[in-house]
């Protein structure tokens, strides 16, 4: 007893040394903590300003919503030089798109429309990120159900990616019916999360033609119902580099020789849209 006693007393010191409140202690990972007082140090910050962030960072886990993620965000306000009490409306936000993504996943796997298997925290990240960039709660369930109908349930990575693809064909100004439906259906042919991506953001680059009626979605979707994936669909200049490609236009005839449109996107390149683990995602672009 007086072991375990001496064990407890040396963990709140250390706590204590590291700036950090002992309630807090459990919830973050050593080097998170070292990480997180570090940037607040250098920034002159008081131990009182950062504990009310790692506050929420502790209340999230222990409802099961991962840590890091929330942490990483911490840590990337504060070596921009963002004031604590900026980042704390960044970091609630991004707390509730977890919140909102974990009722999501619950209810889809609860009700027999997603499967449980996979890695769920990947799925949480990538269901909050969906979030974060437009997608709604109430869009991403409607995508689950949609998904229905292809043999084996969706996995929860499979539902995540699928969300993500459905934001940014909301970028892409593609209306929510329409881009569920094509993601949908990608899901029920079995694409991978990779292939729901670049499907999603081969559509993007040519959001203006399709907002134009130069290229037609239904006619994407035929194809995809079809079992193509993107890079076949997609076979033109941006593939081949010869321009002797061929691309669906309004009627479903080929278009040949069609300019490439890499970089339409308005400079965003989506491929990197998983979050990694250096604090950049999950909506950093709101510090």
């Amino acid at each position: 007893m007086r072991k375990m006693a001496n064990i407890q007393v040396c963990l709140v010191s250390l706590a204590m040394c590291l700036g950090v409140s002992p309630a807090l202690a459990d919830s973050l990972s050593t080097q998170d903590r070292e990480e997180i007082n570090r940037l607040r140090s250098a920034q002159g910050h008081s131990v009182e300003e950062v504990n009310g962030l790692l506050e929420q960072v502790a209340k999230a886990g222990e409802k099961g919503l991962p840590t890091e993620p929330l942490a990483n965000k911490v840590k990337e306000g504060l070596a921009k030089g963002v004031e604590p009490k900026r980042i704390d409306p960044v970091l609630r936000q991004l707390v509730t798109h977890f919140e909102s993504a974990h009722d999501v996943l619950q209810e889809s796997v609860s009700k027999g429309v997603v499967d449980s298997s996979g890695n769920r925290q990947r799925a949480l990240e990538g269901l909050a990120e969906a979030l974060s960039r437009g997608a709604t709660a109430d869009e991403v369930r409607e995508l689950a159900k949609a998904s229905q109908g292809g043999g084996a349930k969706v996995s929860q990575e499979s539902l995540a990616s699928g969300a993500k693809g459905l934001a940014i064909l909301k970028e892409a100004k593609i209306p929510s019916k329409d881009g569920a439906a094509l993601i949908a259906e990608g899901m029920r042919q079995g694409y991978r999360s990779a292939e729901l991506g670049d499907l999603a953001r081969e559509i993007k680059r040519r959001g203006a033609e399709i907002q134009q009626g130069r290229m037609n979605l239904q006619n994407i979707k035929d194809q995809v119902s079809k079992g193509q994936r993107a890079d076949r669909i997609f076979r033109d200049s941006d593939h081949s580099g010869s321009g002797s490609g061929e691309r669906l236009d309004r009627s479903g005839s080929s278009d040949r020789g069609a300019r490439d449109d890499r970089g339409s996107s308005g400079g965003r390149d989506d491929r990197g849209s998983r979050p990694d683990r250096s604090g950049s995602g999950h909506g950093g672009r709101d510090h």
